[in-house]
């Protein structure tokens, strides 16, 4: 949707169309801001930098488009959002229809505010959850299967790249 937009505006502006599209297709997006790589056949989606609500729920969508292969799953990482003020506890509960929205299989939540979450979903989607990222790396790292997509999110504050480090470990300890 993005690169729609900016061929749009670059179009509105008089540029040409054709060098636009090929600066597009060499666009790759940053660490923790949408960067996809797989690992041993597991396709992550790294948006490990930052959450609020909105941006949660255009993950998990993200999320729900993607096509797990060979009857893999869809699983959600999620860590807290931080920063939401005395509103908090309800906006973590409240992303539970977004993750059902987006076909998670499993979900697999860290920090004190996701614990609300937690608690409202339902016993089959639940992966695991932990206090902290750290605590919760190694029981997703040994729940994943060849095919599954991971969405891995959370406020910087929340530590979610020790989540990305722990899938990258993994990749090097099967080489």
């Amino acid at each position: 949707m993005n690169a729609i937009a900016a061929l749009l505006a670059a179009r509105e502006l008089g540029a040409n169309l054709a060098h636009v599209a090929e600066a597009l297709a060499e666009f790759t997006a940053l660490k923790g801001r949408g960067a996809r790589f797989s690992v041993a056949g597991i396709e992550i989606i790294d948006e490990s930098y930052n959450a609020n609500p909105a941006s949660m729920a255009a993950a998990l969508d993200l999320l729900s488009r993607a096509e797990p292969r060979g009857g893999a799953r869809r699983i959600a990482v999620l860590g807290d959002m931080l920063e939401l003020g005395e509103r908090s506890g309800e906006l973590h509960r409240g992303l539970e229809k977004d993750v059902a929205s987006a076909h998670a299989d499993l979900v697999f939540l860290c920090g004190q505010q996701m614990k609300s979450l937690w608690n409202a979903l339902p016993a089959r989607a639940r992966g695991a959850y932990a206090e902290t990222s750290s605590e919760l790396a190694p029981q997703l790292v040994s729940t994943l299967r060849t095919g599954d997509v991971v969405l891995v999110k959370g406020s910087f504050g929340s530590r979610m790249s020790v989540i990305i480090e722990a899938l990258r470990a993994r990749e090097a300890a099967a080489a």
